[in-house]
């Protein structure tokens, strides 16, 4: 099967787990660089990918890399690209796109002139003057950086956080791909006693199910190259099966605490929706007061932070009476998300070790304490 090069963008921060992610996959040729990695592999590899990963965005196929100065060089480097190997006559081709440091900046007249390449050279390939686009989607994707442009054809359709599993969220919901890169820092495995004191609508506890129970995401959900006639149905299907057979089956001790009783409720039913309420314990509690489930254990939080004055307060005072109550909680390791900067004076101990990563566009650090 022909082989592509392929890339998975990601969260800032989370490109070196995303790396490792892709390798313990078996993928080719993986390379990290800035919110992004890529990797090689054919069509089967493009399926693991979409259905296995938990910390990348979406799996986008690179179709062509070349250098743009003006709208002529955009027009003739997407004309150039044989978009008929993948792109039936019916198929219909949406573009989107961004730019930064480049001399083209205009992005609705790049998406235009990618547009109107990709017409031309279609319509020319199958003899056509119009073009219906009335079958499945073949998302195209560009980016010009630095007056280097790489165009994508994208394979997810629905970004890879996406799950499936949460129709609701609460008012500062944390991306599926970011609460399982927490879970992956933590290295829970599912022998810890598992406990987010912050559940909110239950991602970080639902994610930490999905890796006990070593689940891939993506197992209940479709991908743009489903229904794409270039890809044979039966790898999604081998692949699907697959990864059902590597699933474990355990007992495990994964608690989500919240103050909120409304916010339990969309995290227990987030969690019925994903398949593995069973695996986890809900309970409404204040967590500067709950008393520790066990000696031991894992704790990963995601704690309110204010982003207005008094909400910072208010916060900032939460971060200082959660430190006391684990005070001699030494059993436990501590993995927290935050954006306050001062958060370990609040917290009242200095991290053993701190990691940066960007919440959305919100820099944050995780605070490791073992």
């Amino acid at each position: 099967m022909e082989k592509f090069t392929m890339a998975v963008p990601c969260l800032f921060g989370l490109e070196g787990l995303v790396g490792d992610e892709l390798r313990r996959m078996g993928m080719d040729q993986v390379r990290v660089e800035d919110r992004r990695v890529f990797f090689e592999g054919d069509f089967t590899a493009m399926a693991r990918a979409n259905i296995c990963l938990r910390m990348g965005e979406r799996v986008m196929i690179l179709l062509a890399r070349f250098p743009v100065h003006s709208f002529e060089d955009l027009y003739q480097g997407v004309k150039a690209i044989a978009l008929e190997r993948f792109i039936p006559r019916d198929g219909a081709f949406p573009v989107k796109g961004y730019s930064l440091d480049s001399q083209l900046h205009s992005v609705p007249d790049c998406q235009a002139i990618a547009k109107k390449a990709a017409v031309d050279r279609l319509g020319a390939k199958y003899g056509l003057s119009w073009l219906p686009e009335t079958g499945a989607t073949y998302q195209l994707r560009f980016s010009i950086m630095k007056d280097i442009c790489e165009v994508f054809l994208d394979t997810s359709g629905a970004s890879l956080h996406k799950r499936g599993y949460r129709a609701v969220g609460n008012e500062a919901p944390l991306h599926e791909t970011m609460a399982a890169a927490l879970v992956n820092l933590s290295r829970y495995r599912g022998r810890d006693y598992f406990w987010d004191p912050f559940c909110g609508s239950g991602t970080i506890v639902i994610e930490a199910a999905l890796a006990a129970l070593n689940r891939a995401p993506g197992l209940y959900r479709e991908f743009g190259a489903q229904k794409w006639s270039t890809v044979p149905q039966e790898i999604w299907q081998q692949v699907r099966t697959e990864a059902k057979d590597k699933e474990f089956r355990g007992e495990y001790r994964i608690l989500g605490t919240d103050i909120d009783p409304q916010s339990l409720s969309i995290a227990i039913a987030n969690a019925k929706k994903a398949g593995v309420s069973k695996y986890i314990d809900f309970r409404e509690a204040d967590a500067t007061k709950q008393s520790l489930p066990s000696d031991s254990g894992v704790i990963v939080c995601n704690p309110p932070y204010g982003e207005r004055m008094m909400e910072q307060r208010s916060a900032q005072q939460l971060v200082r009476a959660f430190g006391r109550h684990l005070k001699f909680a030494n059993g436990w390791k501590k993995y927290i998300i935050s954006s306050e900067a001062e958060f370990e004076h609040y917290f009242g101990k200095a991290a053993t070790k701190k990691r940066k990563l960007y919440n959305g566009r919100l820099q944050c650090n995780v605070y490791m304490y073992y």
